[in-house]
């Protein structure tokens, strides 16, 4: 079987390709989505202050046809008259408004979040080109949109249909109910067969809101070969990382070396590990690890040392126990305080013993340190001797 193609895109999109989507102005979006909240909105709106909406509308419809003498005769009462009620009924379907426009600004953070991007605002001619208008009717996006329409018009002409069928009684009885009964009846028929539309549009989005997420993210599906250049620019050419690694580690190297030669005494396996202390008991609590290494840099360590008079003391466990439990830097542990104090203890009697007139006997070197098993790998595992 061939090999998948670079070229193809197969791999979900990065969280940086999905920001740059972003700061573009693509983010996933569902108008049918937006059409089902302002329209749920609404509706509900309607439904809960449908008392006090009945009551205010009848009055302007009240109001707006009756009228006295005074008013016959007054040629500017009718557009005093048409200005005042216009008012009352805006401030009377201001609250459904406001509801409706709070759905329209909250369907964006449902899909995933608002954005304002200038880019998405910028003039852009090749959408003016005729070959490419074509393109976008007959895409997967344009048949989804005159699916989604014939749909909808199906569904209003369902409830349409639904309503003048099941409730023609209803509707005829309107011409003999008085003006408050009828306006309710009529207002009840209404909300009746909005909620049908609500539901209908409610299925509609349910459908659309999936397709759009999948379409989105299908769109921003990558190449292999555009997840490799994305690391690259993000975090850098591999073979670049390494060679600064490498020279990170030459240069840690050298100034580890460079601490070998103030050291009190390099600790050694005797020659697969080496481990350099220090000790100053004006600055230090403890002992502290100066450079460690094993194989090459073990022998590195004893000839720097050697060459420039640090002690050397053999003694395998100790010198294991500290290369695998500390770092560069580190104070030596507290289950290895009692070993650490014995051997500096030689280093100190050897260093007067060096500064003697040579009537003191040399130091002898101290034996079976005392190193907890658990801290010495040597004793768990098998190691060069």
């Amino acid at each position: 079987m061939a090999e998948e193609s670079d070229v193809e895109r197969t791999e979900p999109a990065s969280a940086r390709r999905l920001e740059q989507a972003r700061e573009e102005g693509q983010v996933p979006h569902s108008r049918e989505l937006a059409a089902f909240l302002v329209l749920l909105a609404s509706v509900s709106g309607f439904w809960t202050m449908g008392g006090w909406f009945s009551q205010h509308a009848t009055a302007i419809m009240r109001t707006g046809l009756s009228f006295g003498r005074a008013e016959a005769f007054d040629s500017h009462a009718m557009g005093n008259t048409f200005l005042t009620l216009s008012w009352q009924a805006l401030s009377l379907a201001a609250p459904v408004f406001l509801l409706c426009i709070a759905a329209g600004i909250a369907t964006p953070f449902l899909m995933g979040g608002a954005v304002f991007s200038p880019k998405g605002l910028a003039l852009d001619f090749s959408r003016l080109d005729p070959l490419s208008g074509f393109g976008r009717i007959f895409s997967v996006q344009g048949v989804a949109e005159m699916v989604k329409a014939i749909l909808k018009a199906a569904l209003v002409g369902a409830v349409t249909y639904w309503v003048v069928v099941h409730q023609t009684g209803a509707l005829f009885a309107l011409f003999t109910q008085s003006l408050d009964t009828g306006f309710r009846s009529f207002a009840n028929l209404l909300l009746l067969a909005a909620a049908a539309l609500v539901f209908g549009v409610g299925l509609i989005a349910g459908i659309d809101v999936p397709f759009q997420l999948w379409q989105y993210y299908s769109k921003m599906r990558m190449s292999k070969e555009e997840l490799r250049q994305e690391s690259k620019e993000s975090e850098g050419d591999p073979q670049v990382k390494a060679r600064i690694r490498r020279q990170q580690r030459e240069l840690a190297k050298k100034r580890m070396m460079s601490e070998v030669p103030t050291a009190d005494v390099v600790v050694t396996n005797p020659s697969h590990y080496a481990v350099a202390l220090k000790y100053d008991s004006q600055n230090m609590s403890a002992p502290q690890v100066v450079a460690k290494g094993m194989n090459l840099i073990a022998q590195t360590i004893r000839e720097l040392a050697l060459d420039n008079g640090v002690p050397l003391l053999e003694a395998p466990p100790l010198a294991r126990a500290l290369y695998r439990h500390t770092d560069i830097g580190d104070q030596v542990p507290a289950a290895l305080y009692t070993a650490v104090a014995e051997v500096m203890a030689y280093v100190y009697q050897l260093n007067q013993f060096m500064a003697g007139d040579g009537k003191m006997l040399a130091p002898r070197p101290p034996v079976s340190l005392p190193v907890p098993a658990a801290m010495d790998p040597g004793a768990l595992e098998m190691v060069p001797q």
